[in-house]
């Protein structure tokens, strides 16, 4: 079993907090890694020994974010992941700063296009569409139709303050899921 060095976790955070503060601030392209280290309170030797650039640290960060999707996926629905986004709009109410922060910088076209993918292929192995294909409609048009709604609806509940609780979101979304899907 691997052991991880508990410094090396601690740097890791204070890395990754550090770029989300620094996005809340100020414009993506704006940051520097020096902004970075300052905010950590760690060496820039330090960031470059986990990270190429501040660019590979964001994508590092969103892809953390999309494999801990996944990973509530493949653990708690075990089938139709109608009901698996309550899961995810209370990670993403938990993980509100960051997503927030995200969708405020220009990275939010790069995660948007990461989480659509994601969605995506979700909605591809795992819901079942079965009154859709006896209504002829092809599954990719329902793929282009269902993903990118899902992907705005949650952008929409961030920029606006999530002006809903999860729970909220997960019953009126399934709602609209299961009247274009089932």
């Amino acid at each position: 079993m691997l052991k991880i060095d508990r410094r090396i976790l601690k740097s890791q955070e204070a890395i990754k907090k550090a770029v989300v503060e620094l996005m809340l601030e100020q414009d993506f392209d704006s940051i520097t890694i020096q902004g970075i280290a300052d905010r950590a309170n760690v060496s820039r030797k330090t960031i470059y020994l986990h990270y190429t650039d501040k660019f590979d640290l964001l994508d590092k960060l969103i892809a953390e974010h999309i494999d801990a999707l996944e990973e509530m996926c493949h653990s708690e629905t075990e089938g139709v992941s109608i009901e698996g986004s309550v899961s995810w709009f209370k990670y993403f109410e938990r993980h509100y700063l960051f997503f927030s922060a995200l969708l405020a910088s220009k990275g939010a076209s790069f995660f948007r296009s990461r989480f659509l993918e994601f969605v995506t292929e979700d909605i591809r192995k795992g819901w079942e569409m079965s009154e859709a294909k006896i209504r002829g409609i092809p599954e990719d048009i329902v793929l282009q139709f269902i993903a990118p709604a899902y992907v705005g609806i949650v952008e929409w509940w961030f920029t606006k303050g999530m002006p809903y609780p999860p729970e909220a979101m997960e019953e009126k979304v399934g709602m609209l899921l299961e009247s274009n899907l089932m």
